[in-house]
């Protein structure tokens, strides 16, 4: 149980209050767009954590070396981020986007950029 909560306190919370900024060369993405490209699938990064994002919009990101899992709901914005509500009362804001070789960035508030495989 303690390295559940130790899991989530290192999660960013109330990412919303700030906006991630994109590179001059990031393509963001329209709503319907990001919708459609994540609902119903699952991103790997390449630490192995994967997100995944399920049709009825309920979240989970499951940390590489069974590092555990967090639970959540996620809402597509209109402006290319995806908001999720976890089950602890956290949450967060990432901002999603191609970069220049169309690989898939998740960038955070801090500027954070996680590319995911593809």
């Amino acid at each position: 149980m303690i390295r559940f909560a130790l899991a989530f306190a290192l999660i960013p919370v109330n990412l919303c209050a700030q906006q991630a900024v994109p590179r001059e060369t990031d393509r963001l993405l329209q709503q319907a767009a990001l919708d459609a490209l994540l609902r119903g699938g699952t991103i790997t990064f390449y630490d192995d954590g994967q997100s995944r994002f399920y049709e009825d919009g309920r979240y989970t990101y499951t940390y590489a070396n069974n590092g555990g899992t967090g639970y959540g709901y996620f809402t597509v914005m209109t402006d290319s981020t995806i908001c999720i509500e976890f089950v602890t009362g956290a949450s967060r804001c990432d901002l999603y986007v191609f970069d220049e070789t169309d690989r898939l960035i998740v960038i955070t508030e801090a500027g954070d950029r996680f590319p995911t495989r593809p």
